[in-house]
């Protein structure tokens, strides 16, 4: 077996991990919508602003599911306690009164 290049075996980890990206992902890296972002920008400047707006947007998402959680968890606390409100005003219609 001949000795590969540190080049080379860099370049066949490489094509390894993109086919393992495609396959998992179901598109090619070079195809991500990020990619072809990034494809347009020539500077340091422009690829951490790009790098930054997205990163901004994906702190907005996470913002906006911690308050999705937090409905969600006050609807499942209330909707039982609401239950038990209308379970005490049944009984109170059956009870005998002194």
């Amino acid at each position: 077996m001949a000795h590969q290049s540190g080049s080379a075996r860099f370049q066949a980890l490489f094509e390894s991990a993109l086919q393992a990206y495609e396959k998992k992902a179901g598109v090619m890296l070079a195809q991500h919508p990020l990619a072809i972002q990034l494809q347009s920008c020539h500077s340091v400047e422009s690829i951490s602003t790009l790098l930054l707006g997205h990163a901004r947007a994906f702190c907005d998402f996470r913002e906006n599911d911690k308050i999705t959680n937090s409905i969600k968890t006050i609807v499942s606390i209330l909707t039982p306690l609401s239950s038990v409100a209308f379970l005490a005003d049944a009984v109170g219609l059956v009870r005998q009164r002194c």
